[in-house]
């Protein structure tokens, strides 16, 4: 095996909450390393990692971003990923490409929301854990205190690497250090509860350890450090200053040192997926010289390069030049351009191993979370997909501009194809476009880029709720639709009968006319009428489901016996049926389960049943959490993200799914209808 490329790589995901400091933090890294000249900062707008406009203009990041540096003959592929919870998506894709999770905390704020999520996210991903407290030279902290908050909120595993000295001067690393002064700790017992928790993963060097007292070499060590990294039984802490650069050095030399290389990692969750058979396993090695598997976790639409597939390679190695499939693709694509990313940069390279991140360009058959390969033999095989949050939020959006229409279109699956927490919705009941995503800065970051990268002016409103209408009885129509102008005229006649159907049914044309009355050439122009009238609904302007129409008589004009007078008689008398046979509107409900802390559970179950929802299960969940269901009329979850974040101090959660149609309460419908201004009233 030819492991030789890849044992000097290392892969890492900077994770965590918005404002921790993480591309400060990139920015230090690089210039530790000599990767830039001068450190950029956020303030100014000029930092590697946010590049985008919208970026600069936010000061933050919205989306994940790559760099490489390379540190004591290593190089390390850095994914500096967005923090704010609407950015969600972008953070939790990082995951499936690097084999450490590099979770910052904010020394000023402490343990936050994402910085929660996304350490379990990474622990659940079977990834190495390190964290990292920033911001230790701010003022009015408590290094001490949070250290203990950690420990409480993640586990005693988590044990110190290093410590802050000289007011957070200068950082001193534990590992080679048996005593010596910290800001808040005694070097010493550091030292020591951090050997003896290493020791533990070997049976032989604990038995050495005990019996002569001495501390193991660092190169005996290594090998329990990664087996503790890999089962979790150690999550180190280390602290920086990204603003002053105090302990970049220290946290560049664990991640060269103790971080794991590909074949050291835990290895990532592929599986074979032959139809019709069950997933089994499939350990892909991190070998230069076997078939090519890499995995697309990123996808990029850029305006001068096309779409770009950003990938990471977990086996073979990628040439320029070569063929490569993109999933199940039968036909095999050119590696024309090989790229390495370095922020807004792609370089050329001409080859990447098995840890190296890449992106090849123009290849329409990428999409995110597709496996490239070199050999059929791997057709179908997949990586575990990665779980994210639902896309909640809702905006219904309109071209100012006539015409731009279609482009509306294109440029919305752009967006789309990039970040896997944004969907586009097309509701032919409400004949709307609809975008969703993880909330209000979220979306609005989207409308932005759309305004002032592709130049595109949209007006944004509440998306409507796609209610329906039905009816409860049986009731007959009867429309005679005669027109004469002069000339040759339009004659057609049709009694029909409406009945509901159970819900989701749907609906159902019945022709039972006898003797010619309605001749078979015009029953195409009968039920092109029905289908007019419950496209258009009869009392509130909603379409019709659930009914049968049935079709038993009417009369025709040999002369004057017209289509588009059948259409309109029997619009007509549909909707004149309708309105005896007990008209109602139905409003779509969903379940929704909330995931809130215990405290906010009475909060969080008031909220719901004062929006008209019905509870329907609680369930605890660990660390103190309850999952709370409940059936609720889609219309009342219009702010509903604003009022939960307002509820549990931004800690709560929730998800959506559809439940089923049910008829609105009387004041709705009264409401509804009153609202109902039919642009061509039925004739009676």
């Amino acid at each position: 095996m030819s492991l030789n490329l890849s044992n000097k790589i290392r892969t890492v995901a900077l994770l965590g909450h918005g404002a921790v400091g993480k591309t400060t933090l990139v920015e230090s890294l690089l210039a530790a390393t000599g990767a830039i000249v001068n450190r950029g900062s956020v303030e100014k707008g000029n930092t590697v990692c946010d590049f985008d406009p919208v970026e600069k203009q936010l000061g933050h990041s919205l989306q994940s971003a790559l760099v490489s540096l390379t540190t004591a003959d290593t190089r390390i592929h850095l994914i500096d990923t967005p923090g704010y919870p609407d950015f969600a998506g972008q953070a939790i894709s990082a995951l499936a490409a690097v084999d450490t999770a590099l979770i910052v905390i904010n020394a000023q704020t402490g343990i936050e929301l994402m910085t929660e999520r996304m350490f379990v996210a990474a622990g659940e991903r079977g990834l190495c854990r390190m964290l990292v407290i920033n911001k230790i030279d701010a003022d009015h902290i408590d290094l001490g205190a949070l250290v203990n908050d950690v420990r409480e909120h993640f586990g005693k595993q988590c044990l110190l690497l290093d410590l802050p000295t000289q007011h957070a001067r200068e950082v001193v690393e534990l590992l080679g250090h048996t005593d010596g002064d910290s800001d808040f700790a005694s070097v010493a017992a550091a030292h020591r509860a951090l050997i003896d928790q290493l020791v533990e993963e070997d049976d032989d060097l604990m038995a050495r350890y005990l019996e002569d007292g001495a501390d193991p070499s660092p190169h005996e060590l290594h090998v329990s450090f990664e087996a503790a990294l890999r089962a979790g039984h150690l999550i180190p802490i280390l602290f920086v200053s990204a603003k002053t650069g105090a302990g970049v050095p220290q946290l560049l030399d664990a991640l060269a040192k103790l971080a794991p290389n590909p074949a050291e990692g835990n290895p990532p969750p592929f599986y074979r997926g032959e139809p019709g058979l069950a997933p089994v396993p499939f350990a892909a090695q991190p070998d230069d010289a076997l078939h090519v598997l890499a995995h697309v976790f990123k996808v990029v639409v850029d305006p001068f390069i096309g779409k770009l597939g950003v990938f990471r390679v977990h086996q073979g190695t990628v040439r320029k030049d070569a063929q490569l499939y993109a999933g199940s693709a039968k036909r095999p694509f050119k590696v024309a351009h090989l790229y390495c990313l370095q922020g807004k940069d792609y370089v050329e390279v001409a080859a990447l191993v098995p840890g190296d991140m890449g992106a090849v360009a123009k290849v329409d058959g990428i999409e995110f979370d597709c496996v490239l390969h070199d050999s059929h033999d791997e057709d179908n095989i997949h990586l575990k997909p990665l779980v994210f949050p639902q896309a909640m939020q809702g905006l219904a959006v309109q071209t100012r501009r006539k015409g731009d229409e279609q482009r509306l279109f294109e440029i919305l699956h752009k967006l789309e194809l990039e970040d896997p927490c944004f969907k586009v919705e097309r509701n032919p009941g409400t004949n709307e476009t609809v975008i969703r995503g993880l909330g209000d800065m979220h979306l609005r970051a989207k409308l932005a880029r759309m305004q002032q990268q592709y130049k595109l002016e949209l007006d944004t409103s509440e998306p409507q709720i796609a209610y329906r209408e039905t009816i409860n009885g049986k009731a007959d129509g009867h429309c005679r639709h005669k027109k004469q102008s002069g000339g040759a005229g339009q004659f057609g006649e049709v009694m029909l009968r409406v009945e509901p159907l159970e819900r989701g049914a749907g609906f159902e044309f019945v022709d039972v006319v006898k003797g010619g009355a309605i001749p078979g050439v015009f029953m195409d122009a009968v039920q092109k009428g029905v289908r007019q009238a419950l496209a258009e609904g009869a009392v509130a302007g909603f379409p019709l489901h659930d009914l049968r129409v049935t079709v038993f008589d009417g009369k025709t004009h040999p002369v004057d016996g017209k289509e588009v007078a059948f259409v309109a008689a029997a619009r007509k008398a549909t909707l004149q049926a309708v309105r005896y046979a007990g008209p109602v509107v139905l409003e779509p409900l969903v379940t929704v389960e909330v995931v809130s802390p215990e405290t906010n559970i009475g909060d969080v179950t008031g909220d719901l049943a004062s929006k008209r929802g019905h509870i329907t299960n609680t369930q605890p969940r660990p660390a103190g959490a309850v999952a709370i269901s409940a059936l609720m009329p889609l219309a009342e979850l219009g702010d509903y993200q604003s009022r939960l974040k307002s509820l549990t101090g931004g800690q709560g959660s929730y998800s959506v799914a559809f439940s089923h149609y049910a008829q609105v309460g009387d004041e709705m419908q009264q409401k509804l209808v009153s609202l109902f201004k039919p642009d061509n009233p039925a004739e009676e």
